[in-house]
C-alpha cells in the first residue's frame, strides 16, 4: 500500500513539472501577441479632378492607393482615409483603363467595402495627427494643385514628422512636400534623400506644360538629395522618417518600407 502511495505521489508532481513548464513565458501568463498595439496609418487623397486647363479630369491614381492599402491592411494595419474636401475623392479615369490594370486594381475593383470607406472619407481639417502612426500620400496628378499647398495638409506632416512619425509618399504626391518647414523654418526634404515622379516620365505622359511645377525640380529646388531608378520601375527611398517612391510601380515598396518603419 506504501509503495503505491509513494508511487501516486511520484505521478502527481511530475504531472504538475509539466503543466508549468508549459506555461507561457511572460510573468502575466498572457499571450504576448495580444498586447500589441493594431498600428493606425491615415492615408490623404486629393479632391482635385481637373488636369489644369484641359478640361481633362485627373484624381488619385488607383495602383497607388490599392497596392499600399492592401499591402498594409493584409499585416493588420487599420487604415483611415481622408481628403481635403471629404467624401469621394476623385479617382483619374486613366488609372481604371485596362492597361494599367494590375491585381491591386482588379482587387479594389471587387471590394465593395473599401470603395465604400474611400466613398466616404474623412475631410482633411478634422483629422488629428495624434490619432495615427504614420500618413501616407498616394498620388495621381491631383495633389499638384490642392494638397501641395493645403494648409491642413501642411500642418499635418509637420506634426507627424515632429511628433517622430514617418511620412510617405509616391510618385506625383511627393509634391505635398512643396511647402512643408521644419522646426527652423528650412524646407522639409532639404538635406534629405528623396525621389518622386520624374521629369522625364512626365515628358513620356505629355503633361510637363501642363501640371503647375514638376515634382523632380521643385524637390531639387527644396534642398532634396534626388536620385532615381530607370523611368517606370519600382524605386523607392527612405531618409529616416520620410519615405519616398518614384512612380505607380513603386507603391508597394514604399508601404514595405512603411511597415518595417512601424515595427
Amino acid at each position: 500500500m506504501k509503495y503505491i502511495m509513494s508511487a501516486l505521489a511520484v505521478i502527481v508532481l511530475v504531472t504538475a513539472c509539466n503543466m508549468k513548464s508549459k506555461e507561457p513565458p511572460n510573468n502575466t501568463g498572457i499571450n504576448e501577441t495580444k498586447n500589441i498595439k493594431m498600428k493606425k496609418v491615415l492615408f490623404v487623397l486629393t479632391s482635385h479632378d481637373e488636369l489644369g486647363k484641359t478640361g481633362e479630369k485627373t484624381g488619385f491614381w488607383i495602383e497607388e492607393f490599392a497596392a499600399p492599402y492592401y499591402a498594409l491592411k493584409d499585416k493588420g494595419v487599420e487604415i483611415t482615409i481622408a481628403s481635403p474636401k471629404g467624401g469621394q475623392p476623385p479617382i483619374d479615369p486613366k488609372s481604371e483603363s485596362e492597361d494599367f490594370q494590375t491585381p491591386a486594381n482588379k482587387r479594389f475593383n471587387e471590394d465593395k467595402e473599401t470603395q465604400k470607406l474611400l466613398a466616404n472619407s474623412l475631410q482633411l481639417a478634422n483629422v488629428k495627427e495624434a490619432d495615427y502612426d504614420a500618413v501616407f500620400y498616394p498620388g495621381g496628378h491631383g495633389p499638384l494643385w490642392d494638397l501641395s499647398e493645403d494648409p491642413n495638409s501642411i500642418k499635418l506632416i509637420e506634426a507627424f514628422y515632429n511628433n517622430n512619425k514617418p511620412v510617405a509618399a509616391v510618385c506625383h504626391a511627393p509634391a505635398v512636400f512643396k511647402n512643408v518647414k521644419n522646426t527652423d523654418g528650412t524646407p522639409l526634404v532639404n538635406g534629405k534623400k528623396v525621389t518622386g515622379f520624374t521629369n522625364t516620365e512626365e515628358e513620356a505622359v505629355e503633361l510637363t506644360a501642363i501640371v503647375p511645377f514638376l515634382v523632380e525640380d521643385m524637390l531639387k529646388e527644396n534642398g532634396g538629395i534626388f536620385s532615381r531608378g530607370e523611368d517606370w520601375n519600382a524605386y523607392a527611398i527612405e531618409d529616416g522618417l520620410l519615405i519616398t517612391g518614384q512612380n505607380p510601380a513603386s507603391s508597394e515598396k514604399v508601404a514595405e518600407l512603411l511597415l518595417e518603419k512601424l515595427k
